[in-house]
């Protein structure tokens, strides 16, 4: 068997890459500007790359596509949350709590959630009110409007600021798990899968009946069924899509691809062809590097990197 890919970045595309680049070692000062392959670069202590490609029209966030937004560890959120609040370049978004409107920036300032899920259904926060349950307001996570109007998340109580995971949407995120251990020998994160055994045949599961909150969204947001896997330390976090329609391909938006990192391209590609996997571009050179680009199960495009 092939070892697991390792992570190796997140592609943007953006307007204004050093502008942008600028922006994220500002506020998450654990991170440094470089370059990789000719490109401008992000780069996280762990050695994650966040790869920037510039482009001359505005990239779009709408409709949907998979990767939905991505985020960093810090060691407090409360405490971030109130640098954040004073600086004029910062823009924070407001998770609605489901209670007649109410908002805060920090998910640990309203009820927490039950159950394993990050959030309270209508009916729990009634229940939650009754009991007196209070916020803990230690930890919890927040957003931000990045550059490019990409989606920032920051997380805590951590013991160090790192770049952690990328969340997003799949039409079955249990189906979407058993793709990635299947064809990229994936890991399942730990306490995100199914509690019962996963098959092709009992993967594709029914998205939950009730909205969850707090969430970005004042109607709040389906949060079951979640699913998972890691690569390196970066996790890959599921939800399942939120509205009807099918996620979007990637081209024009903010997020491109992710990058994952292998040291034998030829095997892999020999590996994923023999299995059936989506090929979207060709063997290629990248930088002084080859990759190929893959789609995943929900037309998430995914980058082979080769690193010796």
């Amino acid at each position: 068997m092939l070892a697991t890919p390792g992570f190796h970045h997140l592609h943007l595309n953006s307007c204004d890459p050093e502008a942008a680049i600028a922006f994220y070692t500002t506020q998450f000062p654990s991170t440094s500007q470089t370059t990789w392959g000719g490109l401008p670069a992000l780069q996280s202590p762990t050695n994650v790359l966040i790869l920037f490609t510039q482009v001359d029209t505005a990239p779009v966030t709408e409709p949907q596509t998979a990767i939905w937004h991505f985020g960093w560890h810090v060691p407090d959120t409360q405490a971030r949350r109130d640098v954040y609040l004073n600086r004029p370049d910062v823009t924070l978004l407001p998770l609605y709590t489901g209670d007649g409107g109410g908002a805060v920036f920090v998910s640990s300032d309203t009820w927490p959630g039950t159950g394993g899920v990050l959030g309270l259904t209508q009916a729990q926060i009634v229940d939650a009110k009754a009991r007196g349950v209070q916020p803990t307001r230690a930890g919890g996570f927040g957003y931000m409007q990045g550059p490019d109007n990409a989606l920032v998340e920051y997380a805590g109580n951590h013991p160090a600021e790192r770049f952690n995971h990328v969340h997003l949407y799949q039409n079955d995120p249990f189906c979407a798990q058993l793709w990635y251990q299947k064809h990229l020998n994936a890991p399942i994160f730990e306490g995100r899968t199914s509690c019962s055994l996963l098959t092709e045949d009992t993967c594709t599961v029914p998205r939950g009946a009730d909205r969850t909150f707090p969430a970005l969204e004042p109607e709040g947001m389906y949060r079951t069924p979640a699913a998972a896997v890691v690569f390196d330390d970066v996790a890959f976090l599921w939800y399942m899509r939120q509205g009807a329609q099918p996620l979007a391909p990637r081209q024009g938006h903010v997020y491109d691809h992710i990058g994952l990192s292998v040291t034998d391209l030829d095997a892999w590609v020999a590996k994923l062809r023999s299995e059936g996997v989506t090929f979207l571009e060709e063997p290629y050179q990248l930088g002084d590097t080859r990759a190929v680009l893959i789609e995943g199960p929900s037309r998430e495009a995914l980058e082979l990197v080769e690193v010796k």
